[in-house]
C-alpha cells in the first residue's frame, strides 16, 4: 500500500536527544532562544517537534557570565537519502534599553553525522544595517535588522548580500542514534 512504509522498509532513522545548554553574550542579559529544524524534501519528522522556544534566563553573576537554558531537544527523522541532512537553527532574543524585544544572535549547524554524544559551540551573528543613517534610524525606532524567516540561514542562496557581525556563542549537546543507516551503503564512525 503506498504511503504505508514501515520504519525499516526503505528508510533509515536518525534520532537526536540533547539540549541547548548555555550561551555567552557578555554585554547582554535576560535572553531566550528559539530553535527550528530545517531539512530536505526526502526527510520527515517521525517523533518530536520541529520548533520550540525556551524560557528567559539571566546571566550568571560569576566571572563566566553565562546564560543557562538547558532546553531539551528530542526529535527523530526518517529519510531515504542523506541529501538535505537536518540543520538546527537557533535565534537568541533579549530586551534592549527601551524594552524592545531584539535579536541578539543567529546560528546554524548540521546535526552530527556520527553516533554517540557530541558538543557544538555555535558562533552566533547578527545582521547589520548597511549605512550609518540606517543604524541611527534603527536605534531610534528600536527596529533592529533581523531575518523575517530564520530558515533562510539553512540555504546558501541570498545570504551573500547580508552584512553580519559575530556576537556571542551557544553551546549544544547532542546524543545521536542511527538505525538502518549502513543498509544503504552509508558509513559513519560508529555504524549501527
Amino acid at each position: 500500500m503506498p504511503g504505508s512504509e514501515s520504519t525499516t522498509g526503505g528508510v533509515f532513522l536518525v534520532s537526536v536527544v540533547g539540549q541547548i545548554e548555555k550561551a555567552h553574550f557578555p554585554n547582554y542579559d535576560n535572553m531566550y532562544c528559539k530553535y527550528t529544524f530545517v531539512y530536505g524534501p526526502d526527510w520527515e519528522i517521525v517523533t518530536g517537534i520541529e520548533e520550540g522556544i525556551s524560557q528567559i534566563a539571566q546571566k550568571s553573576q560569576d566571572e563566566r557570565q553565562q546564560v543557562v537554558w538547558n532546553f531539551p531537544l528530542d526529535v527523530s527523522f526518517k529519510s531515504t537519502n542523506p541529501h538535505g541532512w537536518p540543520q538546527l537553527i537557533i535565534s537568541v532574543y533579549g530586551l534592549d534599553t527601551f524594552g524592545n524585544d531584539v535579536v541578539r544572535g543567529y546560528g546554524v549547524c548540521h546535526l552530527p553525522v556520527v553516533n554517540g554524544q557530541s558538543s557544538e559551540e555555535m558562533i552566533m551573528f547578527v545582521p547589520e544595517s548597511s549605512s550609518t543613517l540606517q543604524k541611527l534610524t534603527s536605534w531610534l525606532t528600536g527596529k533592529r535588522p533581523e531575518y523575517v524567516d530564520a530558515r533562510l540561514l539553512a540555504r546558501g542562496d541570498g545570504r551573500e548580500v547580508t552584512r553580519v557581525r559575530s556576537q556571542g556563542c551557544v553551546c549544544i549537546k547532542f546524543n545521536v542514534v542511527f538505525k538502518d543507516f549502513h543498509q544503504y551503503g552509508f558509513e559513519n564512525d560508529n555504524n549501527s
